[in-house]
Parts: C-alpha cells; sequence; structure tokens
C-alpha cells in the first residue's frame, strides 16, 4: 500500500510539473509574439509538402532544391551580404582572397532595401576605372538583361569571366539623369594599392615637403609598400602627407590596422566590433614599434571611400590624429562571416559591425569629414581620367576637346589639403 501511495504521489508530482512547464511555455510563446520555433517549423514543413503534392509539376521538384531555394530566400532577406551560396559561389570567393580573377574593375553593392545594382566604386587601373565609371552610378543592366532584383553575387558572377572577353554593362548616372552603354574587357585584376600622385611610385615632395600617398584598396602588402614610401619621403624631408583614400572600396582588415598603426602609438584601440549580444567581438590594437607621431596628416576621402577606408579615416579623425577633408563616405560598415556547410554550401553572414575607437558606427552613416569640400561628377569623373595610365593622351575614346577639358580640371580636394598643411607648416615655422 505504501508503496502504491508513493507511486501515486510520483505521478501526481510529475503532471503538476508538466502542466507548470506547460503553462510557463504557452506564456513565454505568448511574450514573444507567438514566435514558437516548433510551431514555425511545421509550418514550414507543411507548406513544402503541399508544394510537392499540389503543385503542378510537384513530382519533378525534390525536397533538396525546395530546402535550398527557401534557405537562399532566407539569408537573402536578411541584408545585401548575407546569402546561402552554392558551392560554386563558395569557391569563388575563396579564389578572390587567394588575389587575382578576371574581371572588370568594379566594387558593388546592392543597397539597403534598393533594388538598383550600385557601383562603390572602380579600382583603379582597371577596365572598368578608365571608362570613366565613378562611384554612385547604377549598373542598370549586363549584357542587355536588367539587373532589377538581381542578387550581388549573380551581378558579380555575370560582370566576371575569362580575361580578353568582352562584356556590355548600361550604366545610369543619378546626378544627370544620363544613361549610356560601355563595352568593357575583362582583365585578370591585380591592383598596385600604394601610388603618388602621378600613379607611379616615385613619390616626390612638393615645393613645401609635403607628400601624397594614393592608397587604391587595402591588399596584402599595402602597409608595408605605404611605410616603404613614408621612409623614403621623411629622408627627403617631409613635413606634411596627404593620404588618398578616394574610391578605395576597402580590403583587407588587418591592413587597414596597420596603415593606422603608423600614425599611432602602441596599444591604441584602432577598431572594434559588436554583435548581436552587444558583447565586444574583436578589439584591434595599434603595435607599431616605431610610428610617425607628429607629422600633420590629412586623409582626403568621397563617397567611394568604404569599409577598411572608412576604419582608417574614423579612426585617425576619432583620435585626432588627422584632419579628414572632403565628402561623406559610403558607411560599408558590417562583418561578414563565412560557415560552411554540407555539400561543399557555405553561408555568409553579416554577424557584427564596426566601430571607431569613440564607438561610433561605420555601417549605413560613412564618415563625416571635418571639412567638406564637394566636387561634381563631371570634375570626378575628369579626375579619374587624369590619373589614367598613360595619361589623358591615352584615352582614344575622347576627342582633343574632351582631354583639353580634362587636362584643365583642378582637384579642388586636394588643393584644400595642401593649402591646409601649408598653413599648419608655417604655424610651427612662427613657433
Amino acid at each position: 500500500m505504501r508503496k502504491k501511495f508513493i507511486f501515486s504521489s510520483i505521478l501526481v508530482l510529475l503532471a503538476v510539473n508538466l502542466a507548470v512547464g506547460f503553462l510557463l511555455y504557452r506564456e513565454t510563446a505568448k511574450a514573444s509574439g507567438g514566435d514558437d520555433p516548433y510551431e514555425n517549423y511545421e509550418l514550414f514543413a507543411s507548406v513544402v509538402e503541399r508544394i510537392r503534392s499540389d503543385y503542378v509539376e510537384g513530382d519533378k521538384l525534390t525536397y533538396r532544391e525546395l530546402i535550398q531555394s527557401a534557405l537562399k530566400g532566407m539569408l537573402g532577406s536578411l541584408d545585401p551580404h548575407s546569402e546561402f551560396m552554392e558551392p560554386v559561389q563558395y569557391d569563388e570567393l575563396k579564389k578572390d582572397t587567394e588575389g587575382a580573377f578576371g574581371g572588370v574593375g568594379i566594387v558593388v553593392t546592392m543597397e539597403d532595401n534598393k533594388d538598383y545594382l550600385t557601383v562603390v566604386s572602380p579600382m583603379a587601373d582597371t577596365p572598368a576605372y578608365r571608362a570613366g565609371i565613378i562611384s554612385g552610378d547604377r549598373i542598370i543592366k549586363i549584357e542587355k538583361r536588367t539587373t532589377e532584383g538581381i542578387t550581388l553575387q549573380k551581378a558579380v558572377e555575370r560582370l566576371r569571366g575569362k580575361p580578353g572577353t568582352e562584356v556590355e554593362v548600361t550604366i545610369y548616372r543619378p546626378s544627370n539623369g544620363k544613361t549610356r552603354d560601355v563595352m568593357l574587357e575583362r582583365a585578370i585584376i591585380k591592383v598596385q594599392t600604394v601610388k603618388d600622385l602621378s600613379g607611379q611610385n616615385s613619390f616626390e615632395l612638393d615645393d613645401h615637403q609635403i607628400g601624397y600617398v594614393w592608397l587604391t584598396q587595402f591588399g596584402e602588402q599595402t602597409s608595408r609598400d605605404l611605410r616603404k614610401a613614408l621612409d623614403g619621403m621623411l629622408e627627403r624631408g617631409m613635413r606634411g602627407l596627404i593620404l588618398d583614400l578616394r574610391g578605395n572600396p576597402g580590403g583587407l582588415l588587418d591592413q587597414a590596422v596597420e596603415v593606422c598603426e603608423q600614425f599611432l602609438p602602441a596599444d591604441q584601440l584602432v577598431v572594434f566590433t559588436q554583435g548581436k549580444s552587444d558583447e565586444i567581438r574583436s578589439r584591434h590594437h595599434a603595435s607599431s614599434k616605431n610610428p610617425i607621431l607628429e607629422l600633420p596628416l590629412v586623409i582626403l576621402v568621397n563617397g567611394g571611400s568604404a569599409s577598411a577606408s572608412e576604419i582608417v579615416s574614423g579612426c585617425l579623425q576619432d583620435l585626432g590624429r588627422a584632419v579628414v577633408l572632403g565628402e561623406q563616405t559610403f558607411g560599408k560598415g558590417s562583418v561578414q562571416s563565412i560557415f560552411p556547410v554540407s555539400g561543399g554550401w557555405a553561408l555568409r553572414l553579416t554577424t557584427a559591425k564596426y566601430y571607431t575607437p569613440s564607438k561610433k558606427v561605420i555601417h549605413g552613416k560613412g564618415i563625416t569629414p571635418d571639412i567638406l569640400v564637394p566636387v561634381s561628377d563631371e570634375d570626378l569623373e575628369a579626375l579619374f581620367y587624369q590619373r589614367s595610365p598613360g595619361g589623358v593622351d591615352g584615352l582614344i575614346q575622347l576627342t582633343e576637346a574632351q582631354r583639353e577639358k580634362i587636362r584643365s580640371t583642378k582637384d579642388a580636394q586636394l588643393e584644400r589639403a595642401r593649402d591646409l598643411l601649408r598653413g599648419v607648416i608655417l604655424m610651427q615655422d612662427l613657433q
């Protein structure tokens, strides 16, 4: 009898626990707006089964196809940079990180909540750059096929191809409302990332001992090549530096950190990332053993300065180490992580955002210059042409009148930076 009583008591207690657990679960589900994972998994499964049973060609569909399509749609709905990558896409991504590929030299994005493909920036010394494509241009067609509704990865696939082959793109420029077709010959994209004003690497000083370095993007050797250029100009008496990040679409995070640390004391915070839980995922500090701390520095930026460029300009601006001059930057400051999954597929997911040392968020906002100096799209295009390999005379598609107009275009942002540094040097001499 006693055993029977104990057994009955245990059953009652279990029933009470189950009832309490169910009530707590139900209240939790209600509090979260009914976001019950199991209920929604059931909904997903029921829809898949309905498609299989009632769709007119459902017998031709496999569970694999349906699930993979659903995953693509799910990731694509999050933001322009998250996606469920097919094995061939994942392989292409790995090739990108290895250095060389056949393309036209355009960094593109699909802007949030918009259906058009936007040029972040053309890479220097590439087919797109020489064709006069500029930041902010929209690619509305590739090979006569509309880009409306296209994914970012599909657009990149269409633009890439075997070096020497051609691809036609239709460009719309919002500032003037004009549309034009551009034929681009694909090439191996390997870019020299550290250049002087002439597009070479002589790094001469002007009459006021002001140096100039143009970083076209952040590649594996950028920091090393920058330091070599700086040391050469310092030996010749450099008293001020203009670091040009205009049209620089970014690149490797570690190189952005190493560029910053050349102008900062050791252990100084350069950039950090935060993810979903607001916990700091990673912190990057300067570790240079021989930083250049006293040299007056002006950084040039514009709407084509993105990602790693914004980390550099935002950090050095935050810390009062540089004056940032030009126009508002692009605002691409999110971190994408790659998670390989079964079957050679991979998940690219936005997992964090970059923040400057003073906790300014870069993504969606960009870096606001200390000194705003706007440049028209017409002048911007002319300045691109001025820097093309071979100079203006090598641009055979232009008339002599057009070449002359390009030659006469002044770089207002660069001139303003020089004036600023000349003033700083003068004040130093007077002290």
